[in-house]
């Protein structure tokens, strides 16, 4: 058996991170580079995603495309899978990223255009592209398809019901397309919460407080520690993985 350190060895491979110029998407980025991967960057905002280009290009001196994609619609996801492809040949790697989680105040208050935001965000997009993306990679006989969940698909709460739901949906869709792609390997990571820009808006005083009975390590993760994580199922390291929901939340309970 090859080494520990070969088998997350990711030279020679291109991997798609959607939501890739910031959080989570930018850590899972370098992290990839940092194995030896080109990347393509994709979120709706140019200036950011070539930012984290040119961070991987001068500390990696990996090829790094930055590409403005609005994911949630199928029309761009299908011209970036041909942009990419013309581009560089394969991917390898797909993480599916990108998301959205707005709270709400009842149910009822949530209106049309806001569920199909979420929906077509966290769920609707992602089937589209692992979909397309999942056919080639079927063609080249492997791949790794990572989509990024969260564990409101299983604790969910009333202020986010419609994430909640589609992050369920994706959690749902990831083992369906892990028996139709196989031997490409298709899991995903149930995330916890972490300290994004997203935690700005949080009352840190009072989330420090539900922390210490929620999760078990009781605090929130560091934006790089999804990276393990990311790189474990994006590489050889986890050959005879898939299907798998992943979480990386902490202990949450």
């Amino acid at each position: 058996m090859s080494p520990a350190r070969d088998r997350f060895d990711l030279r020679g491979r291109v991997a798609l991170v959607t939501g890739g110029s910031r959080g989570l998407g930018r850590e899972m980025v370098l992290a990839f580079a940092q194995a030896g991967a080109d990347v393509v960057i994709v979120s709706r905002k140019l200036d950011a995603c070539a930012s984290v280009a040119d961070e991987v290009t001068r500390t990696y001196g990996r090829r790094a495309l930055a590409y403005a994609a609005h994911v949630g619609r199928w029309d761009e996801i299908d011209r970036l899978v041909d942009d990419v492809y013309d581009a560089f040949g394969t991917v390898d790697v797909l993480v599916n990223n990108a998301g959205l989680s707005p709270l709400h105040g009842s149910p009822a208050e949530v209106d049309e255009v806001l569920f199909d935001k979420v929906v077509g965000l966290n769920m609707k997009g992602p089937f589209r592209l692992a979909a397309l993306v999942g056919e080639r990679m079927l063609a080249a006989g492997h791949g790794s398809i990572i989509n990024i969940s969260s564990i409101s698909a299983v604790l969910p709460r009333p202020e986010a019901i419609v994430y909640a739901a589609a992050k369920a949906g994706l959690n749902a869709l990831t083992i369906a397309l892990a028996r139709a792609y196989a031997p490409v390997r298709v899991n995903a990571i149930m995330a916890g919460p972490f300290l994004t820009d997203v935690a700005k808006a949080w009352d840190m005083e009072a989330f420090a407080a539900v922390a210490q009975d929620l999760y078990a390590l009781r605090r929130a993760g560091q934006p790089e520690e999804i990276a393990g994580a990311a790189l474990y199922l994006a590489s050889d390291a986890s050959s005879y993985t898939t299907a798998s929901i992943l979480r990386v939340d902490g202990g949450s309970s």
